[in-house]
C-alpha cells in the first residue's frame, strides 16, 4: 500500500482559488485609483508660493520679489477668468455657467483632486443652462474649465494621477455619447477633448520626469561632493601621518639608543638605575613597533618611505629658489628671534608655505608673493599673500585637485593652531596661520 502525499497550493485556512494575473492587475489598478483620486480627495493642499531665488526673480526689488512669489496663484486666477469669459459668451444663463466654469479652476488652489471631481460634476450640470447647440457633452466653458483643471491638477500631483484623470474623462465622454448620442446637437467634442488633454498631460508628465531626474542628479552631486570632500580629508590626514612617522620614529629611536647607552656612562651604576634605563629602552622600542604597525594601516601599497629627512624651515630658501625658477616672484620676511622649533611644527610650517606658493602658481600665474615668518614667544606665525595675476585674460589659471586648503587646515588643526584663508581687497589671496609652541622650561611669557 503506497502513501500519497498531498501538496497544499494555497495558504492554510484559505479555500479560495489562486487569483489570475489579470485579476491582480485589476485590483492593483483600482487600488491606485483609490489612492490617487478617491482617498482624501478634498484634502486641503494649498498651492505653495513660487521660489524667488532664480536668475530673474532674485534681481527684482524687495517688494516686487514678494509679489513675484504669488505668480502661480495669479496664473490660476487668470485661467479662471478666461474660463468664465468663454462660458458666458452668448449664453442665456451666463451667471450660472460662469460659476460652473470658474469655481473648479479656483478650487485647484486649495483642493486639487477635489477640483477635478467638481469639474466632472459641473460638466453635465452646465448643459441645461446653455444655449449653444453645437458640440457636446462639453459646452465651451466646460471644455475650457475641464482642460484647465486637468493641467493644474497634473502639475500639482504625479503622472499616475494624470493618467487616471484622463481615463475618467474618456469614460465620461464615451458614456455620454453611448447613452445620449448627439442629444440633438450637431456633433460631439469628446475626441478633441481627449486629444488635446492627452498632449497637455503628456507634456506635464515629461516635465515631472525631467524635474525628478534633475532632483536626483542634484542629490547625487551633493552626496558625491560630500564623499569627495571626506576622501580628500582622509587622504590629507594619511599624508600627514606618513610624514610625521619619520619625525616621531627618529625621536623614539634616539630615546632607545640613549637609554641603552646611559648605564655605560656612569661608573658602577646601581641596579635600580640599570633596570630603569632598560625599562625605558623596552618601552621606546615597543612604542616604535606599535607606531610602525599603525602607520601600516593607513599606508598605501605603493608608498615608499622617503630616504631624505623631512624638510624644516631651514630648507625654505631652497623651496623659494625653486619657486622663483618657475616664474613666481617671491620675497621672504622673518621677524622675531629665530630659534629651533619642534620638528612637527617645522615640518607643518614648511608644508603650509609650500602648498600656499603652489596655489599661487596654479591660480595666479605671473603674480608676486610674499612669505612672512614671525617667531614669537607663544609660537610661530605665517602669512603667505599674493597679488592678482597681471594679465588674467591672457594667462588662464591651472586647475588643481582642490586639496590645498584642506591639507593646510588639517595640519593647523593637528597642532591646535588657527588659520584664515581668503581673497584680499586687490584680488589676491592671503593665508594666515598661527602655530602654538610650548615655551621651554624656565622661560616666562
Amino acid at each position: 500500500m503506497t502513501e500519497t502525499t498531498h501538496v497544499q497550493s494555497t495558504p492554510p485556512g484559505d479555500g479560495a482559488k489562486p487569483r489570475s494575473p489579470e485579476y491582480r492587475l485589476a485590483v492593483d489598478a483600482l487600488r491606485g485609483l483609490r489612492q490617487d483620486l478617491i482617498h482624501d480627495a478634498f484634502a486641503y493642499r494649498l498651492l505653495p508660493r513660487m521660489r524667488v531665488d532664480g536668475p530673474l526673480t532674485s534681481r527684482l526689488p524687495g517688494r516686487l520679489r514678494e509679489l513675484a512669489a504669488w505668480t502661480p496663484h495669479a496664473v490660476v486666477c487668470a485661467a479662471a477668468l478666461i474660463a468664465l469669459a468663454i462660458a458666458t459668451v452668448d449664453q442665456g444663463m451666463a451667471l450660472m455657467l460662469g460659476l460652473l466654469a470658474a469655481v473648479p479652476v479656483l478650487l485647484t488652489l486649495a483642493r486639487p483632486v477635489g477640483a477635478f471631481w467638481v469639474s466632472m460634476a459641473a460638466t453635465p450640470l452646465a448643459i441645461p443652462f446653455g444655449d449653444d447647440w453645437g458640440d457636446w457633452p462639453w459646452l465651451p466653458g466646460s471644455f475650457a474649465c475641464h482642460l484647465t483643471v486637468l493641467t493644474i491638477v497634473a502639475v500639482r500631483t504625479r503622472p499616475r494621477t494624470a493618467a487616471w484623470m484622463w481615463a475618467l474623462t474618456a469614460a465620461y465622454g464615451i458614456l455620454a455619447e453611448t447613452l445620449f448620442g448627439t442629444a440633438g446637437r450637431y456633433g460631439t467634442n469628446t475626441g478633441p477633448m481627449l486629444v488635446v488633454s492627452a498632449f497637455v498631460l503628456l507634456a506635464v508628465t515629461v516635465w515631472h520626469i525631467r524635474r525628478h531626474a534633475e532632483q536626483e542628479v542634484t542629490a547625487q552631486q551633493t552626496v558625491t561632493a560630500h564623499e569627495r570632500s571626506r576622501r580628500t580629508l582622509l587622504e590629507e590626514r594619511t599624508t600627514i601621518a606618513r610624514e610625521l612617522h619619520d619625525v616621531v620614529a627618529h625621536h623614539m629611536s634616539v630615546v632607545a639608543i640613549q637609554a641603552e647607552a646611559a648605564p655605560y656612562r656612569v661608573d658602577n651604576p646601581p641596579p635600580e638605575l640599570e633596570k630603569a634605563f632598560a625599562t625605558i629602552r623596552e618601552n621606546a622600542v615597543a612604542a616604535l613597533t606599535e607606531l610602525r604597525r599603525v602607520l601600516g594601516v593607513v599606508r598605501a601599497e605603493d608608498y615608499e618611505a622617503p630616504d631624505a629627512p623631512q624638510p624644516t624651515l631651514a630648507d625654505l630658501e631652497a623651496l623659494l629658489a625653486n619657486v622663483r625658477e618657475a616664474g613666481l616672484g617671491v620675497e621672504k620676511v622673518v621677524t622675531g628671534a629665530v630659534r629651533e622649533l619642534p620638528q612637527g611644527v617645522e615640518l607643518s610650517a614648511y608644508r603650509i608655505v609650500q602648498e600656499a606658493l603652489s596655489n599661487t602658481l596654479r591660480h595666479a600665474p605671473g603674480a608676486s608673493a610674499r612669505v612672512e615668518i614671525g617667531y614669537v614667544l607663544g609660537g610661530l606665525g605665517l602669512r603667505i599673500v599674493n597679488g592678482p595675476p597681471p594679465n588674467p585674460s591672457l594667462i588662464k589659471p591651472s586647475p588643481g585637485a582642490g586639496h590645498g586648503i584642506t591639507g593646510m587646515r588639517e595640519r593647523v588643526t593637528m597642532l591646535n593652531g588657527e588659520m584664515t584663508a581668503g581673497r584680499t581687497d586687490d584680488g589676491g589671496y592671503e593665508v594666515a596661520v598661527f602655530l602654538p609652541v610650548a615655551l621651554p622650561d624656565g622661560v616666562d611669557a
